[in-house]
This record gives C-alpha cells, sequence and structure tokens, in this order.
C-alpha cells in the first residue's frame, strides 16, 4: 500500500486487532531494555484506540494465551526466550498471530553463527570468523584471522559479552565477559569503518541510520546510556549507495527468512564494502533506539511505527492461512 512514495499503514481499524498482549520482560539479560521496549508500545497502541495489556513474559501469560484471553501478541521481548524463537514456536502452537518472524528465522536470526551461515550460502558478504571454547582457542583464533577481532557470544543482544581485542593482554578479559553468559563464543575480523544499520518494517525499507560513537565501539554503554552517541538520519550517502546498502540488508534479512519487520547492522570498511554484521528480529523501542529514529525519517510517527508492526500479526496471519489453503 503506498502513500506519497511511502508505504501507508494498513487500513486496519483499532477494533480489528482485538485484544493485543504486548509482550515484554523475560528473564534474557535485555529484561530491562524490553520492558521499556513494551511499556512505550503499549502506550503508543493505547492511545490509538487498541485494546492492548501489557504483560511480562512468565507462567501467567502462557496460561492466559493458551486460555484465549489474546487474539494476537505484539512481541518486544529481546533476547533469549522471545527474540529466539521459543516464544514464536509455542504461539504457533496454540494458533495465536505474532509480530515479526516466525520462529525458524527467530532461531536463526539470535544465533550470530547460524546467521552468518546462511549468509555465507547466499554469497552475502559477512567478515571472516571462527568458534572458540576456550581461552586458548580464542588466541589461536585471534592469531589466524589477525588482530584486532571482536569476541561475542553467539545468542545475546545489546551488545552483552562483547568485547574488542586490539592486543594480546585482552584476550583474558575477553573471553570471561563472553563465556559468563553462558552462551557459544564467536571471534570475528573487526572491521574499521563506518557503521549503519537498516530498519524494515512491512515492505518497507526505513533510511538507514548511521551511527558514531567516540568509545572504541559501539557496546552497550553507547546504546543505551551514552550521550555523546551520535545517530545521523539521513545517513549523508548519495542516494545510489544507501540504495545498495538498504538492498544488501534486505537480501540478508530475506536470508533468513525475516518478515514483519526487523533491523541489520552493517559496516562500510575504508575501500567501502560492506560487511553484513547482525539481524535484529526484534529491534529495541526505547527512545535511544534505531528503528523509531529512521520511522520519523520516513514520516511515521512512533504511533504509526506501533500500528506498522502490530499490521504484521495481520499479514502473517493472512499469508499462513493462505498457504494452507494451497497446501491443504
Amino acid at each position: 500500500m503506498k502513500a506519497n512514495g511511502k508505504v501507508a499503514t494498513p487500513a486496519w481499524s483499532p477494533a480489528d486487532f482485538g485484544r493485543v498482549a504486548v509482550c515484554a520482560g523475560g528473564d534474557s539479560a535485555e529484561r530491562e531494555i524490553s520492558l521499556r521496549s513494551g511499556a512505550a508500545v503499549a502506550e503508543a497502541l493505547q492511545a490509538a484506540g487498541v485494546d492492548v495489556q501489557l504483560v511480562d513474559l512468565d507462567k501467567q501469560f502462557f496460561g492466559q494465551a493458551v486460555a484465549g484471553k489474546f487474539d494476537r501478541v505484539f512481541v518486544a521481548i529481546h533476547g533469549r526466550g522471545g527474540e529466539d524463537g521459543a516464544l514464536q514456536g509455542f504461539l504457533d502452537l496454540i494458533g495465536l498471530p505474532y509480530t515479526g518472524s516466525r520462529a525458524a528465522a527467530s532461531v536463526l536470526g539470535m544465533d550470530k553463527q547460524l546467521t552468518k551461515l546462511q549468509w555465507q550460502a547466499a554469497g552475502l558478504p559477512t567478515p571472516a570468523w571462527r568458534m572458540v571454547a576456550s581461552l586458548t582457542e580464542l588466541a589461536e583464533a585471534a592469531e589466524a584471522i589477525g588482530l584486532p577481532v571482536m569476541v561475542k557470544p553467539v545468542g545475546e543482544g545489546s551488545s552483552i559479552g562483547m568485547s574488542l581485542v586490539e592486543q594480546e593482554q585482552q584476550f583474558e578479559a575477553a573471553w570471561l565477559a563472553a563465556s559468563a553468559t553462558e552462551q557459544p563464543v564467536m571471534v570475528e575480523r573487526y572491521v574499521v569503518g563506518n557503521e549503519y544499520t537498516a530498519a524494515m518494517v512491512l515492505d518497507q525499507q526505513l533510511p538507514l541510520v548511521r551511527i558514531t560513537t567516540p568509545r572504541k565501539f559501539y557496546d552497550y554503554e553507547a546504546k543505551y546510556v551514552s550521550d555523546e552517541t551520535g545517530y545521523h538520519c539521513p545517513a549523508g550517502l548519495a542516494p545510489a549507495a544507501e540504495e545498495q546498502l538498504a538492498d544488501l540488508a534486505a537480501r540478508a534479512f530475506a536470508a533468513i527468512g525475516g518478515g514483519g519487520w526487523g533491523r541489520v547492522d552493517l559496516l562500510v570498511d575504508e575501500s567501502g564494502a560492506a560487511w553484513l554484521i547482525e539481524v535484529n528480529t526484534v529491534p529495541g523501542l526505547t527512545d535511544h533506539s534505531l528503528v523509531p529514529m529512521a520511522a520519523r525519517v520516513h514520516g511515521w510517527d512512533f504511533g504509526a511505527l506501533a500500528l506498522a508492526i502490530l499490521s504484521s500479526s495481520m499479514n502473517e496471519c493472512a499469508a499462513t492461512a493462505a498457504e494452507g489453503v494451497a497446501h491443504g
């Protein structure tokens, strides 16, 4: 649906959505960010006239969902338990529509190694990496790839457990930070260059955001605390260059089967080559978050963005029904 060259929010009335659970919180390391995202979404949807309830992801929610208390779910869980396919799989089992990517894509998107394997298979550019299971293996991987490297847990978001390693003396601290998450650990070539993020909502590519920080890299502090982080939207690219990066991000999102909405992070090195870093199938929706920034430049306020994302639960429901008819 186009309006002035842009995709308009689908013409669903607030009543069409029925009773909506905005599911936030959970018990992942990103719980606090998720609660902030969920509260912002619930407030915006309520202001738009949607029958909405903000719920924490706990046993009570699962019981209420099975009992039919809700007609659909706005997934605002970041990290394990909600962004990794677990919640999506449960909702599929009970036939409850929800926003964003399906369970399989959520599993792939949350796991940085699986994501990179999918990209590699699709011929998409992503920095070299190795999986490591000990401090010794970390040192060997760093030597093989070449310093500097990023050390990161494969199943966390918000840069939790991540470290930039520029010299051997930093190996142990990086290993301890990543392994403390109890996730498998990846060592990845560090790309020096400009950082961009590309968001997509429904079938619309939002304007790219260029990120700058005086810190070593775009870590948790830079994302959620620092006032020195710079967000540039428009990103300052020539139209053809922005279109090229946006297209690469769209192909990266499609490669993992992403749907509804999401965000892809990229780096462009000093030679101008683009490198895919990771996918976020449930990006943040806080006052520091990137998708709302891009949406504003696109022409959507936060309420319009929340409604567009919620509409993805209607689209996916219709697509699932159509697929069932086709294969019936």
